[in-house]
């Protein structure tokens, strides 16, 4: 089925996703020709990391939405990643909601300050990267042009005047709103507003001193006077923007940083128009394991374009990579600005020093949310972890810790079992059970060695996750047992090691001819002897599964034509010998075939 949707794909431009068996939207995606792209997913030959491997491996469904161009593709990826949040997509974490400047789609436009972009026509300028920028934009506005900035609610507008009803706003009160000027001057008022916003404030100066020129010339000396104010306000704020170029062009920087260990990347974005650095903004991207830093800058520019900024576009664009697939990019850019708008990655000059710049505040803005991640984690961690670690004088902190049990009958069915506690909380998850394979009879001490050797080799050869405390359920013994086994794998240093003996709950460590005493009342011994409780119940659980297991396996092997892989179907088909004995010929001979089922029909029904 899914073969043949993807032979019919047509190429043509478009959207595809990727949904489980579920219906769950797995991935989206764009493409110049669709049938190519997809097809491109399930070739043995394309070089495919463990992410994209699993996520090929989860595929069950594709949709696809064919559009005109690749621009169109772009802004319905984006529309639609931020809809379903898919598992597989580039996701962005907002640390804080942005203050933006509104212009308000209406005949007497307002501008205020805000922290929600709406889809109503309004027209949003920033996001400001500190509050204390747009405030002094607002504050320029006001200065400037005489207008109102307060964010009142719409309903206190008075939608005659575009400005707040009376009571209701400061700036009113001093009048230095412009809700009673002529509708044709304050439409000027607003494209000055607007093209402030944007950043062209030496046009605008220009402008303003040409219009006080002529103010002067026919004696308007009043008007003269309040636009020379208004330049000096303009001035004033362009003193205060940091010049970065002599050149007059309009630019924006864009660079990312990644942290592997993290999962996270942080993408910086520099506006500079006219030469100056108007605007920072950054976004912290999540889930970009096994992806290359210029894939994950390109999802970050695309969602800049592709959200909801007006004037956002310059002249140039600047990369710290050079995009996989800049096309569809380029083509939104040309229909926004009604031309040719390049992608340039910079290796020498003033361009360079720039995006490295932008890298650098990428890099740093990252090591601030790591740090705050880990001050976060430490607030969280349980006051019983911290007490472990003081009472036994841990080298690591035991946010992680694997406990380890051995149990058996008389020598018969031996098994282990291990259990992971993570910040004081069981994760099942990571527990794990182990028959015995190389000790006979009831040898716990030899036991425990094997599976200690047999997790933590295999834990390095797979890269696992390894815990900050081992525990052992029993004394000096098994203890001294357990580090000549990870001595001999070299895994005796990657991790603290205890044994907890049960008669007076000792704690034995490693070097220590005596053992540590936790207080009864402490947290930290009833932690520890949770976890042992836990390793315990769950050793003995799979011990007895196992020796039931045995006894009925044994059973159907003294049935005529049943061996050790048919009694393990009959049992996992039936669920137990019970179920097996009250099954049905027909179920029986369907299960393992006809003589074989006549069989042990009979066979149950002569005891």
């Amino acid at each position: 089925m899914l073969k043949e949707k993807i032979d019919h794909l047509p190429q043509s431009p478009g959207v595809y996703q990727f949904k489980d068996k579920g219906g769950s939207i797995l991935y989206v995606g764009k493409a110049k020709r669709l049938r190519n792209r997809v097809r491109s997913y399930f070739q043995s030959s394309r070089n495919q990391d463990g992410r994209l491997r699993l996520m090929i491996s989860k595929i069950d469904d594709l949709e696809v939405i064919v559009t005109d161009s690749e621009a169109e593709a772009l802004i319905l990826e984006n529309n639609l990643i931020k809809r379903h949040q898919p598992r597989y997509n580039v996701m962005y974490r907002d640390d804080k909601t942005y203050p933006y400047i509104c212009l308000t789609k209406e005949d007497r436009p307002r501008v205020y300050p805000t922290r929600t972009v709406d889809r109503d026509g309004s027209k949003y300028f920033g996001p400001y990267d500190h509050v204390g920028h747009m405030r002094r934009m607002l504050e320029t506005i006001r200065t400037t042009f005489g207008l109102c900035t307060c964010a009142v609610s719409p309903r206190m507008v008075d939608k005659t005047r575009g400005a707040p009803k009376w009571g209701s706003c400061f700036d009113d009160y001093l009048k230095s709103c412009s809700g009673d000027l002529d509708p044709e001057i304050y439409r000027d008022i607003m494209d000055k507003v607007e093209r402030l916003l944007n950043g062209k404030t030496e046009e605008l100066i220009r402008n303003l001193k040409e219009e006080m020129q002529i103010a002067s010339d026919a004696l308007a000396f009043e008007e003269a006077a309040r636009l020379r104010d208004s330049v000096e306000s303009l001035e004033k704020y362009n003193r205060k923007m940091k010049m970065v170029s002599d050149r007059q062009v309009n630019r924006d920087l864009f660079a990312v940083a990644t942290d592997p260990e993290m999962n996270e990347a942080c993408g910086v974005l520099f506006k500079v128009r006219e030469g100056k650095l108007i605007g920072k903004f950054h976004r912290y991207l999540k889930n970009i394991r096994d992806l290359e830093e210029p894939q994950i800058l390109q999802s970050f520019v695309e969602e800049y374009y592709t959200g909801q900024f007006a004037g956002a576009f310059p002249d140039e664009v600047y990369v710290s990579h050079d995009l996989p697939e800049p096309d569809p990019l380029l083509e939104l850019l040309w229909k926004q600005m009604g031309r040719k708008v390049p992608i340039h990655r910079p290796k020498i000059g003033e361009k360079r020093q720039m995006v490295n710049l932008a890298f650098s505040n990428a890099r740093l803005t990252l090591g601030e949310l790591k740090i705050e991640k880990a001050k976060a984690e430490r607030q969280r961690i349980p006051q019983a972890i911290k007490d472990l670690q003081d009472h036994l004088r841990l080298q690591r902190l035991p946010r992680r810790i694997e406990c380890f049990d051995i149990s058996n009958l008389q020598g018969t069915d031996s098994v282990a079992s291990m259990v992971c506690f993570i910040d004081g909380k069981p994760s099942k998850k990571n527990y794990k059970r182990f028959h015995i394979k190389t000790v006979t009879g009831a040898d716990d001490y030899a036991s425990m060695k094997e599976v200690v050797q047999r997790r933590y080799k295999r834990a390095g050869e797979q890269d696992e996750h390894l815990p900050d405390l081992v525990v052992l359920d029993g004394g000096k013994g098994q203890l001294n047992i357990a580090r000549k086994g990870l001595e001999e794998i070299g895994a005796a240093e990657s991790f603290d090691l205890i044994a907890l003996a049960k008669r007076l709950e000792e704690v034995f460590l490693p070097g220590y001819p005596d053992p540590v005493m936790i207080p009864k009342t402490s947290s930290a011994l009833k932690l520890l002897q949770r976890i042992r409780d836990e390793a315990h119940r769950f050793a003995v659980d799979f011990h007895k599964r196992k020796r039931s297991r045995r006894t009925f396996r044994t059973e159907l092997h003294e049935i005529d034509g049943v061996g050790e892989k048919r009694a393990d179907m009959l049992l996992r088909k039936f669920g137990s010998v019970r179920q097996v004995s009250n099954a049905t010929l027909d179920e029986l001979q369907e299960a393992a075939g006809k003589k074989t089922g006549k069989a042990i029909h009979d066979y149950f029904q002569n005891q």
